[in-house]
Parts: structure tokens; sequence; C-alpha cells
């Protein structure tokens, strides 16, 4: 495998579009946290087909507002051909825009997509598409059969223009068309309603999507915890349903197959106080930090959380507690106290593969801002597929330091303080999702050394559920022996998230 290309490298900029668009909205966290600022907004990426016959088959949701990359239209290169929805024959060719040595100079100024419409399915056609550089992004609408352009006056910087001679122009076709897309906008904005309206909306999604039941549960729908049954490296699971948060979890659990959108993880000092440390937590300036709360402090906020959140307490099995180094899991949480939430390897730990992690109809052709890493990864004889698979490793720091996602935080942790011996240096966790963290056959796996309060025999669960109204469900929990090189090349691919063995 090619050499990683340097930490000083941005990957932060780099994201598929899906995630771009929930960025564009707010940015989303791991359950409380989240990804960073994209320059590109939710009106960047508009829709196609508005013709009402072809639209009456058509379900609209939020998978309706993800473009479809249908081809790349290179300078010198054949024309671009692609069957769309409402236009079934359609091509395009790019020319380069001479710029100031005439037509021999080696500079230009420009380039031109001319992008030529027929063979129209109905009388009503409407296609909308994206055109793409790692530099920008633009769409256009297109209602006539006829030959059109698409214009770049002028570059970005001399790497878009180099791009764009080696590479050429990106084509996205959106799914549903105008009125398609602004149906299913208006499928997708109750989620991030914060009223039952909007609860409804995320549970039908993650029924219909990922197969979720959301069974109600018995009351109480709160435990009445003993801080003495709690221990430190006891993991916390929590799934908000209602909401800015909630709609945010509810897409990427979506795309990452986690039946949970955040994580923590319990500490009790020397003098057996407990505390809840985390990634994610939003301290009084709105960001978005790696923290340590008194317990109570933790416990009083979910108890008060409108986003209604489902909270699971998984302890850790009494042989990998006795592993478990109290005094290295505080030196590493104080080492950490402070720094930012690790947006940056979200993407890199949810894709392993060239093309099964991703929802349809995403593929890797959806990416955003990657100015100086398409250079150096092209010297290193690289396509960008294969960056996204290059196992993200934990020492890893980006521009703005050391940093990690909300389970990475906990996961760190665990490696630091022993739990994946003998394995400690040969598992990067910052490869791990949420999913991956809970599949680890580390937990507490038999149901009577449960603690009483914790309503695992009422719930049927192998895991004690403290809050929320309906049962938590963590397919394949507590399953997976930890190993060499874990989760470092796994698909995911909903709706089933396959997982191959030893992957």
């Amino acid at each position: 495998m090619a050499a990683p290309v340097p930490r000083s490298r941005r990957r932060r900029l780099v994201a598929p579009i899906v995630l771009a668009l929930l960025a564009a909205l707010d940015p989303p966290r791991c359950a409380v946290a989240g990804l960073g600022q994209s320059r590109f907004q939710a009106w960047d990426l508009l829709p196609r087909r508005l013709a009402w016959s072809l639209m009456g088959g058509t379900i609209h949701s939020a998978v309706d507002l993800l473009p479809t990359f249908v081809a790349f239209a290179a300078p010198g290169g054949p024309a671009a051909a692609w069957h769309g929805a409402c236009f079934a024959a359609n091509e395009a060719v790019i020319t380069l825009t001479p710029g100031p040595g005439g037509r021999n100079g080696t500079v230009a100024s420009g380039a031109v997509l001319r992008l030529k419409t027929a063979s129209a399915q109905s009388w009503t056609c409407m296609d909308l598409y994206v055109f793409a550089t790692p530099y920008r992004i633009g769409w256009d609408y297109y209602t006539t059969a006829h030959q059109h352009t698409f214009e770049i006056k002028s570059w970005e910087d001399a790497g878009e223009m180099e791009y764009v001679k080696q590479h050429g122009i990106a084509i996205f076709l959106m799914p549903s068309g105008l009125l398609g897309t602004l149906l299913s906008l208006i499928d997708v904005i109750p989620l991030f309603s914060n009223t039952a309206w909007g609860q409804n909306a995320n549970l039908a999604f993650l029924q219909k999507r990922m197969g979720a039941s959301f069974e109600k549960r018995s009351q109480p729908w709160s435990a009445n915890i003993r801080k003495e049954d709690v221990h430190s490296g006891d993991f916390l699971a929590l799934s908000k349903i209602r909401g800015r948060w909630g709609g945010f979890q509810t897409l990427e659990k979506w795309v990452t197959g986690a039946f949970a959108g955040h994580t923590a993880v319990c500490l009790k000092d020397e003098n057996g106080t407990l505390w809840v440390a985390e990634s994610g937590y939003e301290n009084k300036k709105g960001e978005e930090i790696i923290a340590v709360v008194p317990w109570d402090e933790w416990w009083g906020m979910a108890l008060k959380d409108d986003s209604n959140p489902q909270v699971a307490f998984l302890p850790l099995h009494p042989d990998v507690r006795a592993k478990f180094n109290e005094s290295s899991a505080w030196e590493f949480a104080r080492s950490m106290y402070g720094k930012p939430y690790g947006y940056h390897n979200m993407i890199f730990s949810w894709i392993d593969t060239m093309s099964e992690n991703y929802p349809p109809p995403l593929d890797a052709n959806l990416q955003l801002d990657l100015h100086g890493i398409i250079t150096e990864t092209e010297k290193r004889g690289m396509s960008f597929n294969q960056l996204l698979t290059i196992p993200e490793q934990d020492e890893w720091e980006y521009s703005d330091g050391k940093s990690t996602t909300c389970v990475a935080f906990i996961l760190s942790m665990y490696k630091a303080s022993g739990v994946f011996a003998p394995f400690t240096e040969s598992i990067q966790v910052t490869e791990f999702t949420i999913r991956d963290a809970y599949m680890l056959r580390i937990f507490e796996d038999n149901r009577t050394r449960l603690p009483g309060w914790c309503n695992g025999d009422a719930d049927g669960l192998p895991f004690c559920q403290i809050l929320g109204e309906y049962k938590m469900e963590l397919p394949e929990y507590n399953t997976i022996q930890p190993y060499a090189n874990m989760n470092e090349n796994c698909p995911s691919s909903p709706p089933t998230y396959n997982r191959p063995m030893r992957c």
C-alpha cells in the first residue's frame, strides 16, 4: 500500500455530498457533536424530474435528495453520454477557454461545458444537474431538448485548471427533479422538528430504511441508578429521535448502520465520585469539545433533553474490567480535555472500501474541497477512492491538533487502559463507528449480573436501558472479539449492513 498522505493534509475538507448537505443545514454531531462547517449550502444541491407522469411511482424521502453521478466530461476526450430521467439521450463535451496566450497558449482562462439533451419522455421534462470540481459546485436545469452551456468564467486557482485538464468536470443528476426534490424536502424537514410529528417522521424513516422496530417499553422509562453499580469504563450509547440532533442522528444512522447516534463513557475518581467523559460536549461558547462532567450534571441534562433521548448503559465484562487501568484512563481523559470534537475522521471511520460503504446512489465521486489532496494522491499513485480506504491512524493530527469523534474518544481510552491487549498496537480505533464499538465482545454477557435497576429482564434486552420510551436495538451487540487490524476493510451498505468476518 502506498504511504499515507502526511498529517498536514487537511482531510477535514473531504466529505461526501450527503454529509455536506447535513452540514449545510447545521453542523451535525455524533449525537451532540459534529462535522465541520461546509461552504456549500443546501440550495446548492437542487434536483431533477418535474414530469408528474414519471413521478407518480416515485417515493419521496431523504434518499431522493442525494445526487447520482452520471459522467465525467474531460477536455479532448469523447463525448460523455448517459440516459437521463426525463431526457433519455444526453451527452456533454467540455472545451477550455483560451487564456492570454491565445489558442497556442498553455494557460486556459476557463472552460465551457456543452450539454445536449434529447428524447424527452414527457412534455413537462425538467432535468436538473449538479456540476462539480473539487474547487466549486454549480447547478442548472433544462426543460427543452436542446444544446445548453455551463460556463466556468475563471478558475479558483491553477490547481482547478490542472484538475479539469486531467479529469474534467463531474456531472451529477438529481434523482427526483425539481418538484420531486421539493417533495423530498417536505419529507425530510419533519426529521428536524422537535414535535410529535418530527418524532414520528424519524421513527418511520428508520423503520423503513433500517428495519428498526421501536417497541414501546414498560414504565418507568428512566432508571433509578445506583452509582455504586457503575464502574470506570462502562459505556453509554444514546439515540435521539426528534429535534435538530434527532434528525441528524437519523441520517447518520442510516449512512453508517449504527442504531445509536452518540456515545459517552463513565469514570470514577479516587474518591469514588462518578463522572462522564465524552467528545461532543457543548460548552458555553457553543463549541463541541472533549469534556469530563459530573454524573449528576450529565444525567440531569439527559432527563431534561427535549429530543427524547434513549440511553443504554453497557457495563464492561468483569474480565475486561479487570484489565481496565483506571489511572491510564484518567491520564488519557485529562490529556484530551478541551480538545475539539473530531469531525475530521468521521468520514474515514465510515469508508473502508472502494464502493461498499455508500448508501445508493452515493459513491466516491461525491467529493468536496480536495485542493492539495488530489495533487498529493496522484503523486503517490492513488485514486481518491483509495485515499478514503487508507486506515485512519490513531496518531494522526489535523490542522487544529488532536481530536476524536465521540466513539473514537472512548475506544482510544480503552486502548490506553489496556482493554485491547494484546492487540493494542494493531488496532486503529479511529476506524471504528458506533456500530463497530457496540459489537465488540467486551461487555457483560450474563444478565444475572446486570444491576437490578436497569430493567434488562422487563425489556428483554442483553444490556441496561436507563432512559427512553422505546426499546433500544443494538444488532449484533457484544459479538465480535477484538483482533488485529480490526474494521479496516468493512463494507456497510444499507439496508442489511452485512459485515464479513474479520474485515
